[in-house]
């Protein structure tokens, strides 16, 4: 028998785990806590990345572009779903002409207008909370994009009751 501190005497594993799994936890958080801060090197070096070359902007460039597609789709749909113009002459001569809208291409007109609604406004979004300088362009074709797309379904819903 001996004393607590003798060292023949074994400790049983238990005891020993709570301390192991302290010293992990205190280790795993210091290596997280390296992680997290970074060297005035690494900082400068996330600076100097061209804007161009971020993800991000990638993103941005592709859903803009998507966007502007989008409503050129939706200006070929509209040439193709209103009514003929039926001018004097083809009124006089009796000359029959389409005087109602083409359904099919007007539903997917309505549709193109909300897909370009929803990207401009998730673009402008993305774009509100990523701009934090002066000198950071806020994306005004963007605006339009919005207003244009948001006026086009406010007008089909008002004229033609969709």
């Amino acid at each position: 028998m001996g004393n607590k501190n003798d060292s023949s005497t074994s400790v049983p594993q238990q005891a020993q785990e709570p301390h192991a799994t302290q010293s992990n936890a205190d280790q795993s958080s210091e290596a997280e806590n390296k992680r997290r801060t970074m060297t005035y090197e690494e900082l400068a070096e996330r600076r100097s990345t061209p804007r161009s070359q971020t993800p991000f902007y990638k993103v941005m460039l592709a859903l803009n572009i998507v966007g502007w597609v989008g409503m050129i789709v939706v200006l070929i749909l509209f040439h193709y779903a209103r009514p003929d113009f039926i001018s004097g002459v083809q009124q006089y001569w009796g000359i029959k002409g389409d005087t109602s809208w083409s359904e099919s291409h007007l539903s997917a007109m309505t549709i193109m207008l909300q897909v370009c609604l929803v990207v401009s406004l998730v673009s402008i979004i993305m774009r509100a909370r990523r701009n934090r300088r002066r000198s950071d362009n806020f994306g005004v074709n963007l605006i339009i994009l919005f207003a244009i797309a948001a006026i086009s379904l406010i007008t089909l819903a008002t004229t033609l009751g969709l």
